[in-house]
């Protein structure tokens, strides 16, 4: 308890004192929450959501995770079943619009195109773009298992997967109306495999750098930025933080490959890691991202703002803010947020805006 008041006391103080000098978006330019979209039946309950809960806690940007719940006019036979339509993304936009919330659609590249014992849609419909054929997708999923399957990746090198993948990307930032676009790109543990003919015997840091620097370098022919999750551009064995919030197979060598203006999601979720730091010092601009554990949240807003306040004028701009991180559904997440039963949960992390 007493650890707890010290540090809401410190980040009370260190607000109030940059507050005399600085509006809140000195103090933390990017306060964002990344959510996955609504469904069709949920979008007018999510756009009231927007603007009574998010707008009035100063959120500024709304990453969204779309994938293929969208009704894509250039790969129809990649959506879902049931999907958003271009009257339910226009409703999304407006209303951001409206608070000044920057939208950030995102699709996952490269990794996560399976879960659990389910194949993805870009690797059903296309199932020549897997990096790994040969790996079955079980009845019944467990972790670990002998495959070392946690999900499937596409083949980077695949001559045929960029020009659809990128034909969805582009359709999603025109319905959006958005100038970045956030790729995923974490937790990828199947790469330069060695039974893929095209990967095998390639260095997995460059393959991976290679990977960010062609989606960057076609969001960059309209003037659109990337966004990415940190995690395998970080050591894991170096740093202790393992297999999960950092790469255990030689990708963290990437960092020094690619091109300086992607930014970093750097999430972290049992403790605040100031991973930010290194990712500062490597020219990255990068914000913080907690969920589900209030305390640890609150700290690393702390030591963005300290970050921010400590630095240089060269560095400070690097240390961009923090960005909440939820894994329900945006239905779920606004169901949990309502529920005046619970004394945690979304609410809760939600609060962590309110300095």
């Amino acid at each position: 308890m007493f650890r707890k008041f010290t540090v809401l006391a410190s980040l009370f103080l260190a607000t109030l004192c940059l507050n005399a000098q600085s509006s809140i978006n000195e103090l933390m330019p990017v306060r964002g929450l990344s959510i996955a979209a609504p469904g069709p039946q949920g979008v007018d309950q999510f756009v009231a959501f927007i603007e009574d809960e998010l707008a009035t806690r100063d959120i500024n940007v709304l990453i969204l995770r779309v994938d293929y719940n969208y009704q894509y006019l250039s790969h129809p036979e990649l959506q879902d079943s049931v999907a958003l339509s271009e009257q339910d993304v226009k409703k999304l936009v407006a209303v951001c619009g409206d608070h000044g919330i920057r939208i950030v659609p995102q699709i996952n590249l490269l990794g996560h195109q399976s879960w659990a014992g389910r194949i993805l849609n870009l690797l059903k419909v296309y199932p020549e773009f897997d990096e790994t054929p040969s790996v079955m997708m079980p009845e019944e999923y467990e972790w670990p298992n002998e495959d070392g399957l946690y999900c499937k990746s596409y083949c980077p090198l695949h001559p045929g997967v960029h020009k659809i993948v990128f034909e969805l990307v582009d359709e999603l930032l025109d319905v959006f109306e958005a100038s970045d676009f956030h790729a995923g790109l974490d937790e990828v543990f199947y790469i330069a495999q060695e039974e893929c003919p095209r990967c095998s015997g390639h260095d997995p840091a460059e393959l991976f750098a290679d990977e960010i620097w062609r989606i960057r370098n076609h969001l960059a022919e309209k003037d659109r930025k990337l966004w990415m999750w940190g995690d395998r551009l970080l050591d894991g064995k170096a740093t202790g933080l393992g297999m999960w919030e950092a790469s255990m197979n030689n990708t963290h060598r990437a960092i020094d490959m690619i091109p300086k203006d992607v930014f970093i999601c750097d999430w972290h979720y049992e403790r605040p890691d100031k991973t930010a730091v290194y990712f500062a010092m490597k020219g990255l601009k990068v914000a913080t991202c907690p969920w589900r554990k209030p305390d640890v949240a609150r700290l690393q807003i702390q030591d963005m703002i300290e970050f921010r306040s400590g630095s240089t004028p060269e560095m400070k701009e690097n240390f961009q803010g923090v960005i909440l991180t939820s894994w329900a559904s945006a239905e779920g997440f606004m169901r949990n947020f309502y529920d005046t039963t619970r004394e945690d949960g979304a609410k809760e992390m939600l609060s962590i805006f309110e300095l």
